[in-house]
């Protein structure tokens, strides 16, 4: 842009760390008024808070900076932050910025500037965070306001409000506002408890210490009062507070080294290294408290991998990215300190805006129930409808005529008030078929169910001393009906452990364990392990159990000395000792610390580098290796090289890496060598373990010199340098000699293979999402057996444009289905057809079995509104999806996707902070609380140590939850619905009056004690098998995925049944007793006795019904069932004795009812006969359903049940091993290796050497 306001930026690379500090001149346009700016921020950063600009008047002689003068500042009122501004040791400007809310504006006009000014409130941002839900003063209206979006508890209250006026209630207020206290009350003070827990976990990581910068002294505050702009000291081992700008740090040119395992779930060691210009800041406290540094940068975001900023200093920019900023989460390692700047505090933290947004999960159930009670109070008002039009008929047809005997009260007026009185009369004697004793009985039941599973002891992990636990107590039954597992890879399937299993060495495998007589064995916990005593410096925590390999080093064999002097060259671990004789290793990849601590185990210990040397202690003796060059690790390459000068003077390089690259450069007298070794690799990869190929080559000392010569020209070119070194690399890594191969086991956590295979038998769908690297993510597939080589093909979806994404996976769809990719295909033409709001995706079944694997980039795409579905469609066809390099973002994307256009109840488990988005977006969230850190688990609904006990979480106890919920809400529908209902009979012969046919006592009893206990006995403790029988036959979990036990169709059922009970009730006794009389010749007819024999079949009927219900009995189920008879009875006598009459006459009306009829043989027989004749269909239907249309599921438990009787040995559950000619040629570094940091000398410091000739013997 030319002209007036004309901007120019000239970049100069300042010499240094690899030309990433950038500076920048100013410039002035030839006409009129210039703008001059310090970095183009329209073209690199969001324009936004405190751009910074300097304005020069038209003769250039005036000017301010806006940066210098606050006052100056322009606000506008925005609803999002556009960029980050802050000033190091300066609150006064920081607190300037209220950045939800402001962002700073101006006009540059001809001649000059045309300014407004709005004054900004200042809030200051601390590093409080907050996960919990409530606060003292908004946890009432907040709870309630959630309670009251269940439409029962609305209805309810609507209730209480009818229940006040006078004219229309038969029923007295406090019993509808009792319950409803009640059920409110008990939600949320469970709520409370929640939140109380949810609080106390923030104070306790809010009220952690760190050391602030404050007036030129180190002071310890708590990170809640942390804030933008501060700056603090960080020490080994200290979590890392808030987001920061590294400033300076103990290591060489400012290096920091990290470990991101709450983050990512990743223990290997990450590097971080400061500006040239803040790095010689150090530990000067002066300095230090002097540094008014300026930053500018991206808003809070929640992209861990990106940061975009400048910082100004002294005049100066300096270009800032995500290697110079510490998260929060990160822990401090292999550092004595640093010093950091605050960018971001608290819920802005990458850390807490990957946390996602805590959403009120309810169940399936819970809104079908939603649904229910709508069609239950439509049900109601047509009852009350029709039975106020009744009403109507008999006033206008009978009730003239008794108006000299029941007049109507005072407030009535006429017949037509008396008519709309009756309609909310009726409503509220009707409102019985949804009692609020429901949702009290709801709250229990899933209460008792979630301390089944806190105390589940076969949940427990001794070695961690973790118990599973319930976070959240509303979601048990979800856990029967879930169809979708979303899975973490690093510290949820694995252990993120990698350990040095098997070798071979020279044509000879080491690893396995043979017997005296040749067999060879199994290797279990009680395999005598190699003797490593010999070794002082051994690491005590390596185990390896062929004596055979030790002897062979023990005994001097040159290949087997050479394998492990490379596995102790040929690497880019960092080595500390603090302490004599105690190595700690610090690797960017687990795989190269478990390669380099089984050299270390075997004799041949990796002791220090610098840039130019190796020390390494082999068999006692010290020997150092002059570093001549490192050919570092790419995902190119796949492989790395050394190239040392040995003490004896000869120059050789050493390789390792994947074994189908280092083919290729092997000399051909290896031929013989190498297919017995890839025999070898064979066997390995079908057990799972991680193979890479190990070679060496003695080099020429003049060819070497100028090869080196090629390199340093290779390495100091300007354009297409990699290229260049790829080549000069290439030219040495050739005709080298093979060693062997290692084999490397990635540590499932124990069961995993065998819980995928039982959940899988389950109907269970898993996929797995990881921000691991491709390869890592397919061996742990395999490993897992969710990849099989029977699998008919596997797609890899790794395109880099959105076209090529679309082709790949249609070509896919191309293979599973053929059909699928005509526009003619069903599916294809309802979508087509569809709008999408609604849109449920059919499954379709392809014609094999495959499996999918995406890339975190291919997945952007992929994800896009217009390309979705297609992933979806293509996904849902394959046995097993692997999503690899995802942001956390992906994670819960993914999972939003599938319960968008599948409708499925879904699972997401994880073990780090990148795991929180998709905990929160599914429908249950399962923390794993691994090593990781306790991330994951504060914010799941459940939690557990080990991957293995999902499948009890789910086949267990939730299938247990969802049975006994399915068996609770079907019968608690059933006996309102047949209690309501005789009612309804009722009014035919009352006149529809409204009046009730019971007692108020026995309405008011019959929920909240009659029958009360025997159904929650029934939903606490039945079991249709026990919990060996859940977990060896998974297929009984297919009912809960496909919500047969309770659904509309169900629920019609029970009504229609509920119906005819009501409809017998009334009418048997009614017919036996209408114009009988007694032995002494009174009535037996009269009301209450009716009532009474009415309301005792009923009780009778529904408890003999729970019975019927139960399959599992025990002591408390009998004491319910027959002991709340028992009350009833005992409870009735006192009601109607006549010791209450004499005292409350008006309350207790039904004197004498009890012992004056059920003395009589004819009641007995008409209860006993309307008992019968309500149970018999039932049992029919059942045995009929039985024998001639059974279930899957009655199948299955006919077996059990046959087995239980004719018991034979279940079978030896043995661990599953993995059987696949696939090597994984890929165990190690999962990114960029430290060579160039290593040779560059930049993290060398002065060490304390020991001496260890005497460490072996």
């Amino acid at each position: 842009m030319g002209g007036r306001g004309q901007r120019k930026l000239r970049l100069r690379t300042e010499p240094g760390l690899g030309g990433n500090s950038v500076k920048t001149s100013r410039a002035t346009g030839s006409h009129g008024p210039k703008l001059v700016l310090g970095w183009n921020w329209e073209t690199s950063l969001a324009t936004g808070a405190c751009f910074r600009k300097d304005f020069v008047k038209g003769d250039g002689r005036e000017s301010y900076n806006e940066v210098d003068q606050a006052s100056r500042r322009i606000y506008q009122k925005t609803s999002k932050e556009k960029e980050r501004c802050l000033q190091a040791n300066n609150k006064e400007f920081n607190e300037k910025f209220e950045y939800e809310e402001y962002h700073f504006c101006s006009n540059v006009e001809d001649g000059g500037i045309k300014e407004t000014y709005e004054e900004a409130i200042a809030i200051v941002q601390n590093n409080a965070i907050k996960t919990a839900k409530y606060n003292f003063f908004t946890f009432l209206p907040l709870n309630l306001f959630e309670q009251f979006q269940r439409v029962a508890n609305a209805y309810f209250l609507f209730l209480l409000f009818l229940q006040l006026i006078p004219q229309i209630s038969s029923l007295v207020w406090y019993t509808t506002v009792i319950p409803l206290a009640l059920v409110l009350s008990m939600t949320g003070v469970k709520d409370a408890i929640d939140d109380m827990f949810r609080h106390k976990n923030d104070k306790q990581v809010n009220n952690r210490p760190v050391l602030v910068i404050v007036n030129g002294m180190v002071k310890e505050e708590k990170w809640l009062n942390i804030q933008v702009g501060d700056i603090i000291k960080l020490q080994n081992n200290n979590f890392v507070p808030a987001d920061v700008l590294l400033l300076s740090s103990s290591e060489p040119y400012s290096l920091t080294y990290i470990e991101t395992a709450e983050l990512d779930g990743e223990t290997n060691l990450k590097v971080k290294q400061a500006l040239v210009i803040t790095s010689n800041l150090e530990d000067n406290l002066e300095k230090l408290t002097n540094f008014k540094g300026e930053v500018r940068c991206d808003p809070p975001n929640n992209k861990l991998d990106k940061f975009t900023g400048v910082l100004i200093y002294e005049g100066e920019t300096y270009v800032l990215d995500n290697e110079k900023i510490l998260l929060r989460g990160c822990t401090i390692r292999n550092t004595d300190w640093c010093y950091g700047l605050v960018i971001y505090a608290g819920q802005d933290t990458k850390l807490m805006q990957n946390s996602g947004k805590t959403t009120f999960k309810r169940t399936s159930i819970d809104h079908l129930m939603n649904v229910l009670v709508i069609w239950i109070f439509v049900f109601l008002i047509g009852m009350c409808s029709f039975l106020t039009i009744g009403h109507g008929i008999w006033e206008n047809q009978r009730g003239y005529f008794c108006q000299i005997y029941l007049p109507f009260e005072e407030e009535i007026s006429s017949s037509a008030l008396c008519i709309f009185l009756i309609f909310w009369s009726y409503f509220i004697i009707l409102n019985t078929v949804v009692p609020i004793s429901l949702y009290v009985s709801v709250e229990i039941i899933r209460l008792g169910n979630s301390f089944y599973i806190n105390w589940d002891r076969k949940m427990f992990y001794i070695p961690k001393n973790t118990p599973a636990q319930a976070r959240t107590t509303t979601l048990n039954e979800e856990l029967g009906q879930i169809q979708y597992v979303f899975s973490d890879k690093t510290g949820t399937l694995t252990q993120n452990i990698m350990i040095f299993y098997k070798c071979s060495i020279n044509g000879r495998s080491y690893g396995d364990v043979y017997s005296m007589t040749g067999q060879k064995m199994e290797i279990t916990e009680d395999t005598e392990k190699v003797d490593f005593s010999y070794n002082k410096l051994a690491d005590p925590k390596f185990s390896f159990y062929d004596k055979t390999l030790a002897e062979a080093v023990k005994k001097g064999d040159p290949m087997v000395h050479l394998f492990f002097i490379c596995l102790s060259l040929c690497h880019t671990v960092m080595s500390e000792e603090k302490v004599e004789g105690e190595l700690v290793y610090q690797a960017q990849s687990p795989d190269e610390e478990a390669i380099v601590t089984a050299a270390r185990n075997f004799g041949f210990v990796f002791h220090s580098r610098t840039s130019e040397t190796i020390t390494v202690v082999e068999m006692g003796v010290t020997k150092v290796y002059n570093l001549l060059a490192i050919l570092d690790f790419n995902n190119v390459r796949k492989r790395m090289s050394v190239i040392v000068k040995t003490p004896e003077g000869k120059v050789i390089l050493f390789c390792k890496g994947a074994d189908t690259i280092i083919w290729e450069l092997l000399h051909s007298s290896c031929k013989p060598l190498q297919d017995v070794t890839m025999e070898h690799l064979d066997d390995f990869a079908g057990v799972g373990l991680r193979t890479l190929a190990v070679a060496y080559r003695e080099l020429d000392e003049e060819f070497f010199r100028e090869w080196s010569r090629k390199h340093h020209r290779a390495s100091t070119a300007i354009e297409d340098r990699e290229e260049k070194l790829g080549v000069v690399y290439e030219e040495i890594e050739k005709d080298m000699m093979l060693i062997g191969a290692t084999a490397i086991e990635d540590k499932l956590q124990d069961g995993v293979p065998e819980t995928i295979a039982t959940l899988i038998k389950a109907n269970i769908i898993i996929w797995v999402l990881t921000g691991d690297k491709q390869e890592t993510a397919v061996n742990i597939g395999y490993s897992c057996h969710m990849l099989t080589d029977d699998m008919d093909d596997m797609f890899v979806i790794d395109a880099k444009e959105s076209s090529m994404v679309l082709e790949q996976l249609r070509s896919a769809r191309r293979v599973m289905k053929p059909d699928s990719i005509l526009r003619t295909d069903p599916v294809t033409k309802l979508i087509s057809q569809s709008e999408k709001k609604n849109f449920i995706l059919p499954e379709e079944m392809p014609n094999g079995s495959y499996g999918l694997i995406v890339d975190g980039h291919s997945l952007a795409y992929a994800l896009e509104e217009d390309m979705e579905l297609e992933l979806l469609r293509t996904a849902c066809m394959c046995k097993t999806v692997i999503c690899c390099r995802v942001a956390p973002l992906q994670k819960a994307q993914m999972v939003e996707l599938v319960k968008k256009y599948k409708k499925a109840v879904t699972l997401a488990i994880g073990d780090g902070a990148n795991d929180i988005s998709m905990i929160k977006a599914a429908h249950i969230g399962v923390g794993i609380s691994g090593q990781e850190g306790m991330q994951a688990v504060l914010a799941s609904d459940f939690s557990f140590a080990q991957f293995r006990f999902l499948q009890r979480l789910l086949l267990v106890h939730g299938r247990w939850s969802y049975i006994r919920m399915c068996k609770f809400l079907c019968y608690f529908f059933y006996k309102n619905f047949a209690f309501t209902l005789v009612h309804f009979w009722y009014a035919f012969f009352s006149g529809f009056s409204a009046e009730t046919i019971f007692d108020e006592w026995f309405i008011a009893f019959y929920n909240l004690f009659y029958t009360s206990l025997p159904v929650l006995a029934l939903s606490l403790f039945d079991q249709d098998v026990n919990d060996l029988w859940s977990l060896r036959f998974p297929e009984l979990y297919y009912p809960g995925q496909n919500n047969l036990y309770f659904n509309k169709k169900e629920f019609a059922k029970y009504l229609i049944y509920a119906i005819y009970t009501s409809f017998v009730l009334f009418f048997i006794p009614f017919g036996t007793i209408y114009n009988s009389v007694r032995s002494n010749g009174k009535d037996i007819s009269d009301y209450q006795s009716f009532a009474l024999i009415i309301q005792t079949s009923l009780l009778v009927v529904v408890t003999v019904q729970v019975g019927l219900e139960t399959a599992y009995w025990t002591a408390v189920n009998q004491f319910f069932i027959w002991g709340s008879l028992a009350m009833y009875f005992s409870i009735m006598f006192l009601l109607y004795s006549d010791g209450l009459y004499l005292l409350f006459p008006h309350t207790f009306q039904f004197m004498g009812t009890a012992r004056n009829t059920l003395i009589l043989p004819q009641v007995w027989l008409t209860i006993g006969l309307t008992v019968a004749i309500c149970l018999l269909p039932l049992i029919v239907f059942r045995f009929l359903k039985m024998d001639l249309l059974p279930t899957e599921t009655s199948k299955i438990l006919t077996k059990i049940r046959e087995c239980m009787k004719n018991p034979v040995t279940p079978p030896t559950r043995t661990k599953l091993k993995r059987t696949s000619s696939r090597r994984s040629a890929y165990a190690f570094a999962h990114q960029h290796g430290f060579g160039a940091l290593i040779t560059s000398g930049k993290n060398m410091k002065s060490r304390i050497t020991y001496s260890f000739g005497d460490n072996f013997s």
